[in-house]
């Protein structure tokens, strides 16, 4: 499923772009969002997690996450401020969990509150997409609000115990 994700970024980009719809461009980043949510469902329930899985899924996350912010930021779909903090706490986070794989071959461990802080971004970042089209932006845009503001601060809360995380890492691992 991590494929299929990957293949509906561009018809994404094309709804929003090409076809100046975004709100139906934020329907399929809903679907993009439900899709990660059963494929990772599915691939435990199943017993058939991979090590080809567990690299392409958060990648496809990724991608698609970072494709809708700068795309949001692009379009004005996303106010600037609330698209550069999900951009500059990602780059952060992502810099530290490289350097970590990388001297001492670990990994973060996922934390609750950061799939939850996830969760409500995944929810509001299509919402504001939703709100900018023709359907109820006056119910869409408030949910997005708070349902981003929500994620937001909870994503730099988790962004922080990682932060300290990866300093404790390093300092106290030998390179790998």
């Amino acid at each position: 499923m991590s494929f299929i994700r990957l293949l509906m970024i561009p018809l994404f980009l094309w709804l929003l772009i090409a076809q100046d719809q975004p709100a139906a461009a934020g329907w399929l980043l809903l679907g993009i969002g439900g899709t990660d949510w059963v494929d990772g469902y599915l691939a435990r329930r199943l017993d058939q997690v991979t090590e080809l899985g567990k690299f392409l899924d958060p990648l496809a996350d990724r991608i698609a996450v970072a494709t809708a912010v700068i795309a949001g930021w692009a379009t004005g779909v996303l106010n600037p401020w609330f698209a550069g903090l999900l951009v500059a706490r990602e780059a952060l986070i992502g810099v530290g969990a490289i350097a970590l794989a990388i001297r001492v071959r670990s990994k973060l461990a996922v934390r609750y509150l950061g799939k939850l802080a996830t969760f409500l971004l995944y929810g509001s970042i299509p919402a504001f997409y939703v709100a900018a089209g023709d359907f109820l932006p006056g119910l869409w845009e408030p949910l997005a609000w708070i349902s981003g503001i929500a994620g937001l601060g909870l994503y730099y809360w988790v962004g922080v115990q990682y932060v300290l995380d990866i300093r404790e890492a390093l300092a106290t691992q030998e390179p790998g």
